[in-house]
């Protein structure tokens, strides 16, 4: 049973609701639309990425997690607004710390942005159930449920607010509901530098009998953010 906005005692403000659009996904992971079709695929935290709406198009069974999910669409919408709007001015001061390849320009970045909210919107108001509020470390997925998992900007990002413990026990949670693989994008956190655990992760992970290998994207907007972690269950 979903909890109630109250008892979950969620502060919408703290939430941040910004999104990439498909084509960053595909970028980002490295993947191709023939690896989609026929799966199922999570996406978790989605926030107010596009991925879920386009995978199900191109005949992938795709389904987003995020704690935002609690939330009704219209003050996401107008939380996503907000965000885009506050990341930019933000930017500003700090465009040194990006590479303006992918996006050639502020502006360009603001589309994409913008994009991203609008179909992840549009596609939570008409399939409500392919959006499912969720908090790691726990999903409400049953075991292998899902053929690929893929989570974005969230765990490495976030290095210095969360204990080695919670990414250990997320990355399990992950694993529990992925059958086959799991793909983790970025690598490092908000200064660029490759999270400092790392390495005690990944041979946590392997001594439970999962295969993982850093790999290069095609996609680096911060800098240093040009790897992801592949994980193949055993």
């Amino acid at each position: 049973m979903r909890l109630s906005l109250e008892e979950n005692r969620l502060d919408l403000s703290r939430i941040v609701f910004i999104g990439r659009t498909f084509e960053e996904y595909m970028a980002m992971f490295g993947l191709s639309e023939e690896e989609l079709k026929g799966r199922t695929v999570l996406d978790c935290p989605g926030g107010a990425c596009a991925f879920t709406a386009r995978a199900n198009v191109l005949g992938a069974e795709a389904v987003s997690a995020d704690i935002a999910y609690y939330f009704p669409p219209l003050p996401l919408e107008e939380k996503g607004l907000e965000d885009i709007k506050h990341v930019m001015n933000q930017l500003e001061k700090a465009q040194a710390g990006f590479k303006w390849d992918y996006f050639s320009s502020a502006e360009e970045l603001r589309a994409h942005r913008s994009r991203a909210l609008e179909e992840c919107i549009a596609d939570l108001k008409r399939y409500p159930d392919r959006y499912v509020p969720a908090v790691l470390p726990v999903l409400p997925f049953e075991d292998g449920r899902f053929d690929l998992t893929l989570s974005a900007h969230f765990l490495f990002m976030y290095g210095d607010r969360l204990d080695y413990d919670f990414h250990l026990k997320s990355l399990r949670e992950l694993l529990r509901v992925t059958r086959n693989e799991l793909r983790i994008y970025p690598l490092v956190g908000l200064s660029g530098e490759r999270y400092a655990q790392m390495d005690d992760l990944l041979k946590q992970i392997r001594e439970e009998g999962c295969t993982a290998e850093e790999v290069q994207v095609p996609y680096e907007f911060q800098k240093g953010t040009g790897r992801m972690l592949r994980i193949i269950k055993g």
